[in-house]
This record gives C-alpha cells, sequence and structure tokens, in this order.
C-alpha cells in the first residue's frame, strides 16, 4: 500500500532568509499557522535546515506484514504527492503514476527496472530501482515522457553537477527543479490518477487554478486551456500501443468541470449531466465507469462561481 504526503510545506518555519531550494516548495517563514516549531525545534529550518528534505515521499506500508516498518521511497521523487496509482506494463514492470497537487506543478510516472513476477520478485526492492518520468503535453495533442536520469544529456537539458544535481538524491530531493529544467509541462494541481480497466486509457483530474491565464501568470496551454480554471478539467492519455512503459502518448481533455449552463464560456462545464466543480477522486470500478469526487473548501461552496453546485459530490461518468 502506497501512501502520500502532500502539504508538508505548511509544517514549516522557513529561516529569515529563505532560499531557493525552500521557496520552490512553498516553505516560507510565515508558516501555515501550525506553530510546530514552536514545540519541536525540527520543524524550524533556521536550526535544522535540511529537515523539510525528510517529508513529501511516497511511503510503503506493507499490511500483510504489519511487524515490518514503513519504507520512505525516494526513487518515486520528492514533491507534494495526492495520490500514486500503480499498475503494469505490457513486460510486467510496475509503474506508478503521480500529480504533484499546487498550481502550475507536474505530473510524472516512475517505472521499474525489473519486472513484477508473482510469486519470484522481491517487492521489498521493486520500487528501489527504475526511472522516474514528467510528461510534457504538446499542443498537437501528443506527448512525451521525459526522463529525469542524473548523468544523462538529452535534448535540450542535462541533469549533473554543472546544472547543480550532484547525483540522483540531488534529483530526487529536488525533484521539482529538475522537472523545471526539463521542460515540464506546468498544470492546473495534478491530484488522482485512474487507470480504465479495459482501455487502459488514463485520467487525472487538474482540480483548478484561478491563477491560470492573469496578467502575473499567462501561461495558457494546450493541456491546460482555461484562464482562471476555477472549476478544474479532466484529462486523459493514451501511452504508445496501450504500453505504461511507453515513453510517448497521445492526449485529450475528457471534459472541461462547470456548470453547462454558465453564460461565460470559460467557466463552462463541457459534460453532458450535473454541474460540478474542482473534480479530486478518480476511481474506475470493474466495468469501467469513472467515479469522481469534488473537493472545494467550504469557504467558496456557496459563494460566487460556486454559489449553485451546493455540497460537495460524488458523480459517474461514462468515458464511452
Amino acid at each position: 500500500y502506497l501512501t502520500c504526503e502532500e502539504n508538508f510545506n505548511g509544517y514549516f518555519k522557513a529561516p529569515k532568509k529563505a532560499g531557493a531550494e525552500h521557496k520552490r516548495y512553498g516553505i516560507t517563514e510565515k508558516t501555515a499557522g501550525y506553530r510546530w516549531h514552536e514545540f519541536d525545534e525540527r520543524f524550524d529550518l533556521e536550526r535544522h535546515p535540511n529537515e523539510a528534505n525528510r517529508f513529501g515521499w511516497i511511503v510503503e506500508i506493507d499490511p500483510w506484514h504489519p511487524e515490518k516498518p514503513p519504507v520512505k521511497r525516494t526513487a518515486l521523487g520528492r514533491f507534494k504527492h495526492e495520490g500514486a496509482t500503480v499498475t503494469r506494463a505490457a513486460d510486467g514492470r510496475i509503474v506508478v503514476y503521480m500529480g504533484d497537487d499546487e498550481r502550475f506543478e507536474f505530473l510524472y510516472k516512475f517505472v521499474s527496472r525489473d519486472p513484477y513476477i508473482p510469486g519470484r520478485s522481491d517487492t521489498d526492492t521493486l520500487l528501489d530501482y527504475g526511472t522516474l518520468y514528467v510528461a510534457r503535453f504538446g499542443d498537437d495533442g501528443k506527448g512525451r515522457w521525459i526522463a529525469l536520469r542524473h548523468g544523462e544529456k538529452q535534448q535540450n537539458f542535462a541533469l549533473t553537477a554543472e546544472t547543480g544535481f550532484g547525483d540522483a538524491g540531488d534529483v530526487a530531493v529536488r525533484c521539482r527543479q529538475a522537472a523545471d529544467l526539463a521542460g515540464a509541462t506546468k498544470m492546473d494541481r495534478p491530484e488522482w490518477i485512474a487507470v480504465h480497466p479495459k482501455t487502459c486509457e488514463v485520467y487525472v483530474t487538474l482540480t483548478n487554478n484561478s491563477q491560470r491565464g492573469t496578467p502575473e501568470v499567462p501561461g495558457l496551454n494546450a493541456a491546460n486551456p482555461r484562464s482562471k480554471n476555477n472549476f478544474g478539467h479532466i484529462l486523459r492519455w493514451r501511452e504508445k500501443a496501450g504500453n505504461a512503459a511507453a515513453e510517448t502518448f497521445e492526449w485529450d481533455i475528457f471534459a472541461m468541470a462547470g456548470d453547462p449552463q454558465h453564460a461565460n464560456e470559460q467557466q463552462r462545464g463541457t459534460i453532458k449531466g450535473d454541474a460540478y466543480g474542482s473534480p479530486d477522486g478518480l476511481w474506475f470500478d470493474p466495468s469501467g465507469h469513472l467515479w469522481i469526487q469534488t473537493d472545494v473548501s467550504t469557504s467558496v461552496l456557496n459563494q460566487g462561481e460556486y454559489a449553485n453546485l451546493g455540497n460537495n459530490q460524488m458523480l459517474v461518468a461514462d468515458v464511452k
């Protein structure tokens, strides 16, 4: 069982002169108001500047062996993980899809080096070795998974000592910075990911991004086309040859969330059915129906754009 850690940046109080490393992960001197640093000095980065690097990882728990300690799967990268969806590639390798739940952050996948062979594979180490990728969505409906490998010079970047990455550990700890250098596509808060049980299409919820397309942060792109994206959207892709380990894919937008009757085209929902906003949880049942949970804070519900949407919802979509 893989569990995730999302809003760890709010645990810490940054040094008075917070560096770029802390700022890139949203760690500030202001904190999120938890005040943990007043009672446990480990959360005061003035005293313990590297403590935040212990947070933001995927952790594996083995429910069949509760005596075993949880294991941090550092090869899967450090960021604000919203989920970790596991599937198998055509050759049996394990693939983990992950979203970094923050405005203008990225979509990742990890592909294990070795295949999973039931009854024979060492599952204790299966997620220790492999390749971490970040997604780039082209405006032509095609996409590419860019490998975040230390020391490898790619077409337009390299994660080397010259670019600030001394080893593979640096890439894992400063995963966001590595994805920046790779030129990955900045998304509207990628959250849950689900794989269709029959077609192997992959779906991701992009919850919202009210800052997209504003004068301060223009940044519109084909995969995130809506300015002030208060309602969010759901995007899907098809890996080449249906193989989850493929390095290229084709993509489209499954649905723009919102009210289908909204007067403003930029806020109007495109799905036939109920109005909804901020899709978050995502899961396919065995028959191929897509279940969608929405997640809107209570401070926003019944106000502004959400005034006619009521409470948070559980919906189901026919993706045919």
